[in-house]
């Protein structure tokens, strides 16, 4: 299993696999449209959201413009305090700079707070191929791994899975990672959670190193901040002797002031909770208060190349509150596994062609995963404005895949699968600078209308399966317009 999943089929045939299994369809249903009421209803209480949602985002953009700066001031911070901060330019060093510090400590075994990074990274694997063993604590994480499954929510990564799903995973494999289920065990909820917490205790009492993301970092004090809502990542967070945190560049925030605007958005559009039960800081180690050492991993891994791009990097606003997968028609029908990355739904078919490029079969057609809908611009805290992401990213795929140097000049590589498109549109472009072939052209498919096909052919039929194409009329209209009103001027 890959942290990335590269390798999978195109996102159209995953999803076409997806659709048919109505068990998927009827957990992702129930799943999104529960998460999605309660949000509504805790974001109404909130008389100023719309000037928390401005404000966020004014505060993503000004970090990321001056990135360089609040990096670089997070470094001397956490360094003052006591932590060590390394630098990571991608998923291979990252790997190697945590399995480093891991053997380091003469340990064979850690236990993990539920992250996206490490789960972007691969770390798990890249742990076990240096014999390190990685628990994860959060509670749909561990089903997710108890399982040999991939995640397929930001939020509720076992949103796939309905509770005799997971009991029946319990049953099968928590003897193989530790403690065994109980006898009898069946799938009412209280049942699951504490057959979690038997299996997971053990283990925080017995670590001595955890591996940790963040969900913000605040570069005035270095402080890290963990928001959950069991209590799992708090106990990683404080117990081991060791902590080593892998967190992306772009969560870095100015000033502990901008923190207590995401502390507001990010808990009602993710749990929709006033606040998270469990929010987790700490700055640097405290002689007798928590681990002795701790390790800061800043991960670049594509996000340097995604600020380059003025639409896209909007994109690392994002503060993982998996709200636009929640409303998301297209989410909610195929899951979250088609779309071959740890960040799913409308976020992930922005952020994922950026962190990992466009080359791969699954990456270019990540940007087409969408109706354009705009029900994930509305709801995203940060107002990142996906459907402009998703058709500037189309642009890109259409334009050509990897970029190559021909002397002083960059020149884009031709796009895969997209040479009858591009055609297309060099044919009407021709058409429409001559308005007599245009008009002729028009004349020719109304006397030919009634053998024109109802659906496309070719890899056009995708789209016309649950549409018909338009008629073409009887005439052109400027015939139309001679006709009915003689030649008179009409235009004014």
């Amino acid at each position: 299993m890959s942290g990335t999943f590269v390798g999978m089929p195109a996102f159209p045939e995953a999803a076409r696999k997806a659709v048919g299994d109505r068990t998927l369809r009827g957990n992702l249903r129930h799943a999104t449209h529960t998460i999605r009421a309660k949000r509504a209803k805790a974001v109404a209480e909130v008389s100023d959201w719309a000037e928390l949602r401005e404000a966020g985002k004014r505060i993503k953009d000004h970090t990321l413009r001056h990135l360089d700066r609040y990096l670089v001031q997070l470094e001397e911070a956490v360094t003052a305090a006591g932590g060590t901060v390394h630098w990571a330019a991608d998923a291979e060093e990252a790997n190697r700079i945590v399995a480093e510090l891991v053997k380091g400590t003469g340990e064979s075994e850690v236990v993990k707070v539920k992250s996206m990074a490490t789960q972007e990274i691969g770390l798990n694997e890249a742990l076990e191929a240096e014999g390190i063993r990685a628990y994860e604590t959060d509670l749909a994480e561990l089903i997710v791994q108890l399982g040999e499954d991939r995640p397929s929510h930001i939020l509720v990564p076992a949103i796939h899975r309905n509770r005799g799903e997971i009991r029946d995973v319990f049953r099968a494999r928590m003897g193989e990672w530790g403690r065994p289920a109980p006898e009898g065990l069946t799938d009412n909820p209280a049942e699951l959670a504490e057959a979690a917490r038997l299996h997971l205790r053990e283990k925080f009492l017995r670590a001595k190193v955890g591996i940790s993301g963040a969900n913000f970092m605040v570069a005035e004090t270095g402080t890290l901040v963990v928001v959950e809502s069991e209590g799992n990542g708090r106990m990683c967070l404080t117990l081991p002797e060791t902590l080593i945190s892998v967190v992306g560049i772009e969560k870095v925030l100015p000033t502990w002031r901008d923190l207590e605007v995401f502390l507001q958005t990010l808990p009602r559009s993710s749990t929709a909770e006033r606040m998270n039960p469990y929010t987790s800081m700490w700055t640097g180690t405290t002689d007798g208060d928590g681990p002795r050492v701790f390790h800061l991993v800043l991960l670049d891994n594509g996000r340097t190349d995604t600020l380059a791009d003025e639409v896209g990097r909007q994109a690392l606003r994002c503060i993982r509150c998996s709200a636009c997968l929640n409303v998301c028609p297209v989410y909610e029908r195929a899951g979250g596994h088609a779309y071959g990355s740890v960040y799913p739904g409308p976020i992930g078919a922005i952020l994922s062609p950026q962190l990992r490029g466009t080359q791969s079969e699954i990456d270019a057609s990540l940007p087409y995963a969408s109706s354009l809908c705009g029900a994930c611009y509305e709801v995203c805290p940060v107002a990142i404005d996906i459907p402009e992401v998703l058709v500037h990213l189309r642009e890109r795929v259409v334009q050509g895949g990897p970029a190559t140097r021909d002397g002083n000049k960059v020149v884009l590589k031709p796009a895969k699968g997209h040479a009858g498109e591009r055609a297309a549109m060099r044919a009407a472009r021709w058409a429409f600078a001559r308005p007599g072939a245009l008009l002729a052209g028009q004349r020719l498919a109304s006397r030919t209308r009634r053998f024109h096909p109802r659906s496309l052919p070719g890899p056009g039929r995708a789209w016309s399966a649950s549409r018909e194409l338009p008629a073409v009329p009887a005439e052109p209209f400027r015939d139309w317009w001679q006709r009915t009103r003689g030649g008179e001027e009409g235009s004014k």
